[in-house]
């Protein structure tokens, strides 16, 4: 699948990051403790601190191939965690106004790379700055640093699906893996969340959602609604 391994580039990058600030704050301390009975616990309390940041980082970004069930005119889930809101709501920007919504909290043990939800062409693209609030909370989508992905369905053709990738407490960093106008198919990979968030999907009046309030979903893998 595309954009395989990009997920892991990044966790890479950060577990070198957190070895030289390991580096350079053990060094610190070699010269402030000079050794010793306080000098050796500190370097190796560092050492730890690095080995468990990079095993959580690690697992954190892990990215497993998603299994894209057969079949046409379905909507899959763009991200792995649970579904803790259904609803309607106006999303102007891209869905032209009134819309269904399914949202889906990830928490930190959730896989964070998005899949994309049909297949079709990425027809808009919007990242917006703003607030940092804990994902748990749904007004996080109204306030929070996002970017809104829309997609234009090849099946049934024309048919409009956004998603919306937030930032959350923790999550500070977006990491698109598409631009607007690529081509995508259903359950590419499209994006990189780091650590927790959301992601709302919006839909169609006339989409029947195949979920419920509560069900885990995975991303690429489960149908979250159908076209009709």
């Amino acid at each position: 699948m595309k954009h395989s391994g990009k997920a892991r580039k990044s966790a890479f990058r950060l577990i070198l990051i957190a070895l030289i600030a390991a580096g350079v704050i053990g060094a610190i301390g070699g010269v402030v403790f000079r050794g010793g009975c306080i000098g050796t616990p500190f370097l190796g309390g560092v050492s730890l601190l690095w080995a468990l940041f990079t095993v959580f980082t690690l697992y954190f970004f892990r990215d497993p191939d998603a299994r894209v069930p057969a079949g046409t005119n379905f909507v899959l889930a763009p991200g792995h965690g649970k579904v803790d809101v259904i609803g309607t709501t106006t999303e102007p920007d891209f869905m032209g106004g009134d819309c269904q919504r399914v949202s889906i909290f990830l928490s930190v043990f959730d896989v964070h790379v998005q899949n994309a939800p049909v297949s079709g062409k990425l027809a808009y693209y919007k990242y917006t700055t703003g607030q940092f609030l804990n994902a748990l909370k749904a007004e996080s989508a109204i306030y929070n640093e996002n970017a809104l992905l829309g997609f234009e369905a090849s099946e049934p053709r024309g048919r409009k699906v956004g998603v919306r990738l937030i930032a959350g407490l923790i999550a500070r960093r977006i990491v698109p893996f598409v631009r607007q106008g690529d081509e995508v198919v259903r359950g590419d990979r499209v994006s990189l969340i780091q650590f927790g968030s959301r992601a709302d999907v919006y839909l169609p009046r006339n989409a029947r959602i195949k979920v419920r309030l509560n069900d885990r979903v995975i991303g690429g893998e489960t149908v979250l609604a159908v076209f009709e």
